[in-house]
């Protein structure tokens, strides 16, 4: 097993509260992100959203289905992939730091597993992923 750490970033000149409600409710990524369909597998602890709630985003053939682990209101979420890609121990944090002119850097990272021999794609393709959605969620606020 080879391991990956990515980190992606982008700058949204909304509020860190506005990015994080988007981020938050999965029932807007459709409408926002790459993704084009979302499900709530399952409600997490006070609320649809909260830790322990398991959320599933379909592109094309590929269902992800992530667990959200950590929540601190408007600044960070975190979560870890439960099925749909390859990887192992996938691990991921989006925080999101208020910048002086009211707006807000986001700072997507991720790392995981992955097979021997495949780390040069999985870098690539999560890459791209990551830097796609961090863009289109400074955009979507």
């Amino acid at each position: 097993m080879s391991h990956v750490s990515i980190a992606a970033r982008a700058e949204s000149k909304a509020a860190p509260s506005v990015l994080f409600a988007l981020l938050l409710d999965g029932a807007t990524w459709p409408r926002w992100s790459m993704f084009d369909s979302f499900e709530l597998e399952r409600a997490g602890e006070g609320g649809p959203s909260g830790v322990g709630a398991i959320r599933v985003f379909s592109k094309w053939l590929t269902h992800s289905r992530e667990e959200i682990v950590e929540i601190i209101p408007d600044r960070k979420l975190g979560y870890v992939l439960l099925s749909g890609l390859p990887l192992r121990n996938y691990r991921a944090d989006v925080a999101l730091t208020p910048r002086p002119d009211g707006g807000t850097t986001i700072a997507w990272t991720a790392s995981f597993s992955c097979l021997l021999g495949t780390a040069w794609f999985w870098r690539l393709f999560m890459g791209w992923t990551l830097s796609s959605v961090a863009a289109q969620l400074a955009a979507a606020a």
